[in-house]
């Protein structure tokens, strides 16, 4: 069974940027569509990026325009999301999941990792 594996969480201070990786124990990521969830503390999961099974198409939710950048690499079957310019309201637990379809709907997902936390403070 596919499990997707997050790593790359950690401290960093506001400004600062992080890379989230997600790699698979199991079955190839390639199949799959990839999407970057958050969760904030007390608040529900979000949807943060997302990125086609082959990378043609991506997606971004606006919390993350112009400061996040999802990629994949299916040689290395792994997907990275480039976090820059964090601010505080980044801080979450950053999920990885797969699903069959390209969609930013949490629900279609299937496949989720475990988690890594993200913590953006001074």
């Amino acid at each position: 069974q596919l499990q997707p594996v997050e790593s790359g969480g950690g401290l960093v201070q506001p400004g600062g940027s992080l890379r989230l990786s997600c790699a698979s124990s199991g079955f190839t990521l390639d199949y799959y569509n990839i999407g970057w969830f958050r969760q904030a503390p007390g608040k529900e999961r979000e949807g943060v990026s997302f990125i086609s099974d082959n990378g043609s198409n991506t997606h971004y939710a606006n919390s993350g325009k112009g400061r996040f950048t999802i990629s994949r690499d299916n040689a290395n079957n792994t997907v990275y999301l480039q976090m820059d310019d964090l601010k505080a309201e980044d801080t979450g637990v950053y999920y990885c999941a797969a699903s069959n379809f390209f969609t930013s709907s949490r629900n279609r997902y299937g496949y989720w990792g475990q988690g890594a936390q993200v913590t953006v403070s001074s």
